[in-house]
């Protein structure tokens, strides 16, 4: 999956148990829409890589987090929800996101991601960040931004909860794009677009 010029850009979000569906889809959509190739990658060891979100919804992953490791994303974008405790426990998803960082490309959490996952694991840095309003106090050492629903911090990028995943995922089309293509896809979902602050 590498980004040669013409080539679709190559995003990866992972899912579990418990993952908030609204977030993982939404994002997937608006991506998939913006012309990106999404793999959604099981955490857990599933049979057939289903999942069972957390309202219940199945879903069933491309691949296993196992047989990404090797693999090379332009984004990786966690999504919240209970879930977020088994991305954070998944040694190989943060291998691949520290290595994302290292290699200055983009990746990100929304919803309780951005607390369960990045933080803990040293991927928040000391920048502007946001995440779902409940885990305002664990969001120590960072510049929180509860006001802001989508914060663009260099590579890293964090959102409040499902009511932002769609702006979250134009956000991400904007910046692997262009605005323009997200302007377009915006207009496709009716969505009116809102300006985010990079920071």
């Amino acid at each position: 999956m590498s980004t040669v010029e013409g080539e679709a850009r190559a995003v990866m979000i992972p899912i579990a148990d418990g993952t908030e569906e609204i977030e993982a889809i939404a994002v997937a959509d608006v991506l998939t829409r913006g012309g990106m190739k999404v793999t959604l990658a099981s955490v857990g060891r599933k049979m057939q890589n289903i999942v069972t979100m957390s309202q219940g919804t199945k879903v069933q992953g491309d691949i296993a987090i196992e047989a990404c490791i090797d693999l090379s994303f332009d984004l990786i974008m966690c999504p919240g929800g209970p879930g977020a405790q088994h991305l954070h426990d998944s040694a190989e998803l943060i291998t691949m996101l520290q290595k994302q960082k290292r290699q200055g490309r983009y990746y990100g959490g929304i919803c309780a991601a951005p607390t369960v996952i990045l933080l803990p694991h040293g991927l928040l840095d000391s920048g502007p960040a946001t995440t779902y309003p409940s885990y305002e106090s664990k969001m120590v050492g960072v510049d929180y931004r509860p006001n802001e629903r989508v914060v663009v911090n260099g590579m890293c990028i964090t959102s409040q909860g499902p009511g932002t995943a769609i702006e979250m995922g134009l956000k991400l089309v904007e910046l692997l794009c262009s605005h323009e293509m997200a302007q377009s896809v915006a207009k496709a979902l009716v969505v009116p677009v809102v300006e985010t602050v990079d920071s």
